[in-house]
């Protein structure tokens, strides 16, 4: 196997930014319905399923996932795959809210698997903002992209 200083290194792509232009408004009847899905009731204060952080953060950051992974010179097509994603929320999401999305790459590091290869690491943080601006969550994202082209 290649040795990682013999490849070329990982795109520059700290401090892209992956700031939204859309606002993403949490309906009542999509999370009801994600909520008996998981086989769960809605909340009956408003409050919305937790799992909106990913949601609502991934499909209005400034970026498809194919055009995150094009950022990173790197083919959707190759699967990118999700290491890990974690939360720190500040308030509880709600349905009807409004909230926009700020973000940016924090690094892309070239990494060797005995499992995967050469395989490129993307860490991202994404924040979900009212449109008054006060900070919702914030989440950190960590996707896995295998380089097979350079094994």
């Amino acid at each position: 196997m290649t040795e990682l200083a013999d490849l070329p290194p990982a795109p520059a792509v700290s401090g892209t930014t992956l700031d939204g232009t859309e606002i993403f408004t949490i309906s009542a009847v999509e999370n009801g319905a994600l909520c008996r899905s998981t086989g769960v009731e809605p909340a009956r204060d408003g409050t919305a399923h937790p799992i909106y952080y990913y949601i609502a953060t991934q499909v209005a950051m400034g970026q498809t996932v194919a055009g995150l992974c094009a950022v990173c010179e790197f083919d959707v097509d190759d699967g990118p795959m999700m290491g890990s994603s974690g939360v720190r929320f500040q308030a509880p999401l709600r349905t009807g809210g409004q909230y926009r999305v700020g973000g940016e790459i924090l690094s892309l590091e070239r990494k060797k698997s005995r499992k995967l290869g050469v395989m490129d690491v993307l860490t991202y943080r994404l924040r979900l903002s009212e449109l008054a601006g006060a900070v919702v969550l914030e989440t950190d994202n960590v996707w896995v992209l295998p380089r097979k082209e350079l094994a």
